[in-house]
C-alpha cells in the first residue's frame, strides 16, 4: 500500500475494541478515518479522539449490515475523498449458540452481521477500488471459521464463508493493485467475549492492531492474531473427525 498518496480507510464496526484501536493507529499516521457504526454517540467521539491524534479528517457515519439500503451512500462518500481507498471490516455478532439452539431464527442476523452484510458492502467497494488501482481490505474473521465446534459452529460457520470471499476477493482485487488481508484472531478482549467459558490467551485490541498494521504493510494474505493461534488451529484441525466429534470444544 502507498504511504506516500492520501490514504482513506473506512471502518466498519468501528467502536469495537479491536476497530478502536486500529483507527487510532491509522489516525496516528495522518489518514482520513471514516468511522462507522450504530452507535453515532459513541462514533462521533472515537472521531474526536482520532482527530487530536493526527488524522486527516475523521468522521462518523451510520452503518448497519442489516440494511444495505445504506450502503451507497457510504460509496459514494469514501469516493468523494482523494488517493487511496481502504477497508477494515471489524463487524459480527456471535450470540450464545445456546440461544441460537433455543431459536434458530437467530441465525439469520448472525450470518448477516459476520458475513453477508460485509461482502455485500465490499462488493460495492471493489469497483471503486479498482479504478483507483489499488487500496488494501482487511477482513476480520476468526479462528472459529476453521471448524465447525460444538460450542459456536453457527457463527464459526458464517466466518468460514467470510474467509472465503476474502480469498476470492483477494484473487480480484490483486489484478488491479489492490489486496486483501485476511485476519483470523484468536480469544481477544472485547465485549463479544466478556464472559465466556473456557478463555485462555486472551489478546489485549491493542496487539491485535499492531499485528493487522503490520500485515498491511507487508502485504500479508492470511494471518493469525496472536501468531501462536496458527499453531493451535494446526492442531485442531488436524484431528481426526471420530475423535473431533467426541470433543468438548
Amino acid at each position: 500500500m502507498s504511504t506516500t498518496m492520501k490514504q482513506t480507510w473506512i471502518i466498519l464496526g468501528a467502536t469495537s475494541s479491536m476497530a478502536r484501536a486500529f483507527a487510532r493507529k491509522q489516525a496516528a499516521e495522518g489518514a482520513a478515518v471514516l468511522l462507522a457504526g450504530r452507535d453515532m454517540d459513541d462514533l462521533n467521539l472515537l472521531a474526536e479522539d482520532c482527530r487530536l491524534r493526527g488524522a486527516r479528517l475523521a468522521e462518523a457515519l451510520a452503518f448497519d449490515a442489516r440494511h444495505p439500503d445504506g450502503f451507497e451512500a457510504l460509496i459514494a462518500r469514501m469516493d468523494a475523498e482523494e488517493g487511496v481507498l481502504n477497508a477494515a471490516v471489524f463487524v459480527g455478532s456471535m450470540p450464545p449458540q445456546a440461544d441460537i439452539d433455543a431459536d434458530p431464527a437467530l441465525i439469520d442476523g448472525t450470518v448477516t452481521d459476520s458475513f453477508t452484510g460485509p461482502a455485500r458492502f465490499l462488493q460495492l467497494l471493489a469497483p471503486k477500488m479498482e479504478a483507483r488501482g489499488g487500496g488494501t481490505v482487511v477482513g476480520v474473521g476468526s479462528v472459529a471459521g476453521d471448524r465447525g465446534r460444538l460450542g459456536n459452529y453457527v457463527y464459526g460457520a458464517a466466518k468460514a464463508g467470510f474467509h472465503t470471499y476474502l480469498s476470492g476477493l483477494r484473487n480480484r482485487l490483486t489484478r488491479a493493485g489492490g489486496h486483501v488481508v485476511t485476519v483470523k484472531p484468536g480469544f481477544v478482549d472485547t465485549s463479544m467475549t466478556w464472559g465466556l467459558p473456557g478463555m485462555f490467551l486472551v489478546a489485549s485490541p491493542e496487539k491485535v492492531a499492531d499485528d493487522i498494521a503490520r500485515a498491511v504493510r507487508k502485504r500479508r494474505n492470511v494471518i493469525y492474531t496472536p501468531f501462536f493461534w496458527r499453531f493451535i488451529m494446526l492442531i485442531i484441525i488436524h484431528v481426526p473427525e471420530m475423535i473431533f466429534k467426541k470433543m468438548k470444544i
